[in-house]
């Protein structure tokens, strides 16, 4: 039987990766960060689980091969902030930091899946077992956009592609055609929290902007799929209704639906309009 190697970050996504590698037959070996990755990862049925500090790169390699691992999966998110503050890095990461010329996630990522493979380790694509869950073009929901939320999303993917072409974030949140707020190292739920506090602290008199919040995520122009996917869950809709945010617009094929179909129930008892690009997007 052949064994799969998961690199484990927070959230659902590695608990989803291990369900399914482990429901088509292979062996999973887990290296769980630490301070990232859920503890009950442990007693979730992976034939080993290893902790590793964010910087042990050369300890991450040891222990795949050891385990003999040869193809590996990277699922659920590191927290930016830890990747670039509180990382202690091993002599062979520290090494391939010195080499970067560019400080963001896809550069560091991309240099960790080449050592890797330099190793002869092969790491796949996040989404490769969890096909079924990536969004299907269309409107997903009851309600569809309105008038006001389409031409925000229209606008809200010419910002969101300026930005994730440099590697800055993926999400950004509109109100009538204006930018309210974007996403950097916080992530999209605290992008959306944000934009809501932003909303709430204007003045309702004075105030010509709709409070209607639009939420736009997408994958970046050349989207690795291997690390960084976009994901939305049941967590993004509450954030959404505490935000006051009406409509949510994503990637068809290239975004993920962490909680599947639960998310667009979530979303039609809130009126909240979800919509994949392919229908709005000419």
């Amino acid at each position: 039987m052949e064994r799969l190697g998961l690199i484990a970050g927070n959230g659902k996504f590695p608990f989803l990766v291990l369900d399914a590698a482990r429901a088509q037959g292979y062996e999973v070996v887990v290296v769980a960060i630490q301070d990232e990755t859920f503890p009950e990862i442990e007693s979730h049925s992976a034939v080993a689980v290893h902790w590793l500090s964010l910087g042990e790169l050369s300890k991450l390699i040891e222990t795949f091969q050891r385990e003999g691992v040869r193809r590996a999966i990277m699922a659920g998110q590191v927290r930016h902030k830890q990747i670039f503050s509180s990382i202690r890095p091993d002599w062979r990461l520290a090494k391939l930091l010195l080499a970067l010329t560019t400080r963001n996630t896809d550069s560091l990522l991309g240099a960790i899946a080449k050592v890797l493979a330099d190793e002869g380790i092969t790491l796949e694509n996040s989404t490769w077992l969890l096909e079924p869950l990536l969004v299907k073009p269309g409107v997903l929901t009851a309600r569809e956009p309105t008038e006001l939320e389409r031409k925000n999303i229209v606008y809200g993917r010419k910002v969101a592609s300026q930005l994730a072409q440099h590697d800055i974030g993926q999400t950004v949140v509109i109100a009538e055609s204006a930018c309210v707020a974007v996403e950097a190292m916080e992530g999209t739920d605290a992008t959306i929290e944000r934009a809501g506090q932003i909303m709430r602290s204007l003045d309702s008199d004075a105030s010509t902007l709709s409070r209607a919040l639009t939420v736009v995520k997408i994958a970046k122009p050349n989207q690795d799929m291997r690390f960084d996917v976009p994901v939305v869950g049941l967590k993004t809709i509450e954030v959404m209704q505490a935000a006051r945010a009406s409509c949510l617009a994503l990637d068809a094929g290239k975004c993920l639906l962490l909680d599947g179909e639960n998310i667009i129930d979530a979303a039609n008892a809130a009126g909240i309009a979800m919509v994949a690009e392919g229908v709005l997007v000419r």
